[in-house]
């Protein structure tokens, strides 16, 4: 029986290179001279520091403007509240956000179930498996979740015939 996994999953090889080339463009920028802007990664979390809140805003723009070229979708990175550390200086945690929480999920299993099409969709841990008994139907509920799910970063992968 034909199958696929939806998937929702940032490359982190590029978003590593996203935030070096980030790192390397904030160093040389005339504006971040003498300040303590920059961008860590700890595995799936960013944090992004900066002088004051504007700043803090550029430094972000830089970091966008880096993953849109590296063809990673900004719709991955989940942005948590700025705090204030010593002095004036602020700091952002940016989370990565990996997998298809279980709203998302329950989302788009009653999608394919509603689509009327002769698919079988489940919950396999961060993945939605879907099956179906012919490959046309799969392309088709392909081409649906694609259109219908905007708010996140879909891939499928695993196809199997």
């Amino acid at each position: 029986m034909p199958s696929f996994d939806v998937v929702s999953e940032a490359n982190m090889v590029e978003v590593r290179n996203a935030v070096d080339q980030a790192n390397k463009e904030i160093g040389t920028r005339f504006d971040f001279r003498g300040s303590d802007a920059r961008v860590d990664q700890k595995e799936h979390e960013l944090t992004v520091f900066a002088d004051s809140e504007f700043q803090l805003g550029q430094v972000k723009d830089v970091l966008n403007n880096k993953m849109t070229k590296r063809k990673v979708d900004i719709r991955f990175m989940d942005e948590g509240k700025i705090e204030k550390i010593s002095g004036d200086k602020v700091k952002q945690v940016v989370t990565i956000k990996n997998g298809i929480q279980g709203d998302s999920a329950k989302k788009i299993v009653k999608l394919v179930k509603d689509s009327k099409l002769k698919v079988q969709a489940s919950i396999q841990g961060d993945a939605v498996r879907v099956a179906g008994a012919k490959r046309d139907d799969l392309q088709s509920t392909m081409a649906m979740l694609r259109k219908e799910v905007s708010d996140l970063p879909l891939d499928f992968n695993n196809f199997r015939d």
